[in-house]
């Protein structure tokens, strides 16, 4: 595919060693200095409480002078960035179960995943795919959603794989749970591919993460192609989908149980709080290498990436694909409408609960705010995405994504590239827009995704 005109900007990093957060033998969080921060639950915009200061202004001085600002400007924007991802725990840990000492368990291949969307193509190329494979409907007579499946597929099945012969019978599957709190819920399922091998050496790892409504089978294909080029490839399912989720409603009736009760945070948060227990269970892994850890997803996994990344510097290489976006921008300008129609049910329940007529920006603002804190104001892109300097970073969206519009990130944009200036790693981080492309991952985003890995994560 020739793209003639990609959005794209380039700025970049020198690794600077960042305090983890989470982690260590007792899989614990630390809270020495979690603790002695207060959650704020009525946050200005933008927030007070969470700053980053970006010079604009250069001043040419001697080579000393300059290391020396440099060293400091390197400090502050880390002391910031610490302070936020701090802040972001308190978050996480405001809704928790019982905790739990970190543990494994052995599970089975998912023979009939759930997927709780029966979505059909509705895009041109799509429906020219639909007339090409209308007779798939009588071989999965049982649900239409396995067409739709068999049309996505086809951006994952063009990710780069290693031609091996008899690769099915090479590869290793492990099927497992990783408890990470008490309840149903705390049970994350994991499906993880590797090549069998007797070499001890510790491999990459990349973490991969599905859609609304999808499930960690969706993405078998990535997982396959990432194996057969020497990775351990990690798919989970997250909080109320898949194996956690118990008929096709489940996922919409807990964000709409957090709405009423706001007890929990099905909407991004809690599997945050999965993927940085995740990360405790990945790093203590032989076949492992704890300091290649990268992580990736489509939509709403987007947004699990980018926000785990935030909280978590574990993972080390960072590519949300179709999940950046600007909350509290989307709000401001009235561009609100494509991410609600994604979770509408929702948005429906909280406007009558308000008694509006219609759904409003402040309708939009408080369901955020309420099933999601500082999503819309200190948490949003503006502010986490800087966070993740020096760390490679790279973004991609389609242009015309009406849930992730390309205005809402040029903020974010623009704070990214100078904390990645300031670290001295300007070509750690890129941004793509995939012109004419909606809410949509092509095999664009999936190469430029892997080429992004490769690069940052092989040795």
């Amino acid at each position: 595919m020739v793209i003639s005109q990609i959005a794209r900007m380039t700025v970049g990093v020198v690794v600077v060693a960042q305090p983890l957060l989470v982690g260590g033998g007792t899989y614990n969080l630390s809270s020495n200095s979690i603790n002695s921060l207060k959650l704020a639950t009525s946050i200005n915009h933008p927030p007070n409480s969470v700053s980053f200061k970006y010079r604009t202004t250069t001043i040419k001085k001697s080579g000393v002078s300059q290391l020396t600002d440099s060293l400091f400007s390197i400090a502050e924007m880390e002391k910031e960035s610490e302070k936020l991802r701090s802040h972001f725990i308190q978050v996480l840990r405001s809704r928790r179960s019982v905790q739990v000492l970190l543990s494994v368990e052995h599970g089975k291949p998912v023979v009939d995943p759930l997927f709780q969307d029966n979505t059909l193509p509705t895009m041109k190329s799509e429906v020219v795919n639909f007339l090409l494979f209308i007779n798939l409907l009588v071989l999965f007579s049982k649900e239409n959603i396995y067409l739709f499946i068999y049309l996505f597929l086809q951006a994952m099945e063009s990710c780069p794989k290693a031609d091996i012969k008899n690769f099915k019978d090479l590869i290793k599957e492990e099927n497992l749970y990783l408890i990470t709190e008490a309840g149903d819920q705390g049970r994350l399922p994991m499906l993880i591919l590797s090549m069998k091998h007797d070499s001890k050496e510790k491999r990459p790892a990349v973490v991969f993460l599905h859609s609304t409504n999808k499930c960690k089978e969706w993405l078998r294909p990535l997982l396959e192609a990432y194996a057969s080029r020497g990775y351990v490839a990690i798919a989970i399912d997250s909080r109320y989908h898949g194996e956690r989720a118990t008929n096709k409603s489940t996922y919409r009736d807990a964000l709409i149980s957090a709405w009423k009760k706001g007890d929990t945070m099905p909407f991004i948060y809690d599997t945050v709080w999965d993927l940085i227990k995740l990360a405790d269970y990945l790093t203590q892994r032989e076949d492992i290498d704890s300091t290649r850890i990268g992580i990736t997803g489509e939509s709403l996994g987007g947004m699990h990436a980018w926000l785990a990344a935030a909280a978590d510097t574990r993972y080390s290489v960072v590519v949300p694909i179709i999940g950046v976006q600007g909350f509290r921008w989307a709000i401001d300008n009235d561009k609100w409408q494509g991410r609600v129609d994604s979770i509408r049910p929702l948005f429906e329940e909280a406007r009558k609960d308000l008694g509006k007529s219609a759904i409003d920006k402040e309708v939009v603002e408080k369901v955020w705010d309420r099933i999601a804190p500082g999503l819309a104001s200190s948490l949003d892109s503006p502010y986490t995405i800087p966070t993740i300097a020096p760390r490679p970073l790279l973004i991609v969206n389609g242009a015309e994504d009406p849930r992730c519009p390309l205005a809402g990130i040029e903020i974010p944009k623009l704070r990214a590239q100078k904390a990645y200036e300031e670290a001295h790693s300007q070509d750690k981080f890129k941004l793509i827009a995939e012109p004419g492309v909606g809410h949509q991952m092509t095999p664009l985003m999936v190469k430029e995704a892997s080429d992004w890995l490769d690069k940052f994560l092989k040795k």
